[in-house]
Order: C-alpha cells, then sequence, then structure tokens
C-alpha cells in the first residue's frame, strides 16, 4: 500500500512469441516511471522477483510514478542450464535473446506509455546472478536499446555453462569474450558513456568467488577500452543470497532514481 493506502498497479500477461513459437509470460509493477526490465536468477521464472519481495522494497518508487518494473520469464532449463547438445542450446538463448529486443521490450514500452511519457531508449535491465548476466549482456549488445544495468553478483563468460565450447552465438552471449576484441571506433562507445547507471555489484563471501572474479574480469576488459562501469565489490561477510540482494537493490534504486 502507498501512502493514499491503494494498492501498487499489478498487470499479468501472457502474449504469443514469434521467435520463441509459444506463448511468453511477464508482470508488471506500478503505473508509470521509469522502466526497468528484470530477468530471473538461474532457470528462475517472471514471478520470482515478486516472490522474493524485491518490488515490495522498490515500492516507495513504484507509487510515486517514479519506476515501473517488468518482470521477463527465461528460457535458461533449455539453453543455458541444459546438458544436451551446445548448438541447439545456444540457438535457443539466441531467440529469446531475439524475443527480449524485438517483441518484449517494444511491447514494454508501450505499455510504459499508457500512463507516462515515452522512456524509448531509457530502459534498465537488472537482476541477480545468471539475470545479472543477462541484463549485462543485454546491455552492452544493444545499449540503443538499454541504458544502463543494475547487476548484482552476475556471471559475464560463457565457461561455466559450455565449457570450452564456442561458436558465434556463444560468442555473442558471452560479454567477456565479444568485449575483449570490441573496436576502438564502435559506434556504441558513445552510447556506453551516456548510459546513465552501469553497475556491477558483487560480494566477497560464501559462493560469490566464481562471479566476483567474472565481475573483475569483465572490469578489467571495459576499462581497457576506456568504459567503465560502476564497479562496487561488498564485503567479505556478502553471500551469494537474497538477503544481500534485497540491500544491494534498494541502494542501487536510490543511486539511480534519488529518493522516492
Amino acid at each position: 500500500m502507498n501512502e493514499e493506502g491503494t494498492a501498487m498497479q499489478i498487470r499479468y500477461y501472457k502474449e504469443y512469441s514469434r521467435f520463441l513459437n509459444r506463448f511468453m509470460e511477464f508482470k508488471v509493477y506500478g503505473h508509470a516511471g521509469r522502466p526497468i526490465l528484470i530477468f530471473p536468477c538461474q532457470s528462475g521464472r517472471f514471478y520470482d522477483w515478486e516472490d522474493r519481495n524485491m518490488c515490495n522494497l522498490a515500492a516507495p518508487w513504484i507509487d510515486a510514478g517514479k519506476l515501473q518494473i517488468i518482470t521477463a520469464d527465461s528460457i535458461d532449463p533449455e539453453s543455458w542450464d541444459n546438458h544436451g547438445p551446445c548448438r541447439p542450446r545456444i540457438e535457443m538463448q539466441e531467440r529469446w535473446y531475439n524475443y527480449i529486443c524485438e517483441e518484449l521490450t517494444p511491447r514494454l514500452l508501450e505499455i510504459n506509455r499508457e500512463q507516462g511519457p515515452d522512456h524509448t531508449g531509457q530502459v534498465l535491465v537488472g537482476g541477480a546472478s545468471m539475470g545479472g548476466g543477462h541484463a549485462v549482456n543485454f546491455f552492452l549488445r544493444r545499449p540503443d536499446l538499454f541504458n544502463g544495468t543494475i547487476a548484482l553478483s552476475g556471471l559475464y563468460s560463457s565457461g561455466m555453462f559450455f565449457g570450452d565450447y564456442m561458436d558465434d552465438l556463444v560468442y555473442r552471449n558471452s560479454p567477456c569474450d565479444y568485449m575483449r576484441n570490441f573496436p576502438e571506433n564502435h559506434p556504441y562507445k558513445k552510447l556506453f558513456a551516456k548510459a546513465d547507471k552501469f553497475i556491477l555489484c558483487c560480494g566477497q563471501g560464501q559462493w560469490e568467488e566464481d562471479l566476483l572474479a567474472s565481475t573483475k574480469e569483465l572490469q578489467a576488459i571495459l576499462e581497457s577500452k576506456d568504459i567503465h562501469p560502476f564497479v562496487d565489490i561488498w564485503g567479505t561477510d556478502v553471500s551469494h543470497d537474497w538477503y544481500w540482494w534485497e540491500k544491494q537493490w534498494v541502494y542501487f534504486l536510490q543511486m539511480t532514481l534519488g529518493d522516492a
């Protein structure tokens, strides 16, 4: 409930994707404001952010009309989190990538415009764990669509899920690999510089070792290209868990949107 005693506006959608040849579900929290597209953790679902109290924690900004959260569904069990042949798995990931960019993002902007100004080119992306990795991949590949991240404990290379296998599509979805070869004169560089917030956060506690190494690896690659994310490494007590992601989420919302 907000100060007026009215409930947060929450809407559920189930719409057909031509890229995935199936119906895909998503939810929208809030009536207007800056849109942030949230990706779930590994093999998670579109309702996890709500179930884990993350939408309630964002209620002050949502109720003030400063933030609208859109929670995407994943296909990780058919792509990253799958032990079948590599090529079909990464082809599914790329179809999901196209669904997000070509179908869900235009749709969320359409919904966002119903009760507020146009935020085309101003969509934030975020998530925790694999969701953070997805968010950064989308931002780095399409800074014309997305102009900032809140990425918590993300993994930014393909090795943990694809081992030594590499092809054109794995490469496109492995930020540490493709950003290592990012050209100095690429037009996206100006878009990265204009990003509202490019946040990479990770703890140093239990279960964060691989994610911390990946965060630092991507940071070094980006900074070697004169691209400067806001990298925030939290303490040695900060584990790979929702308890800390809740705290980080609120902290970075305030940093990105200001006071509610």
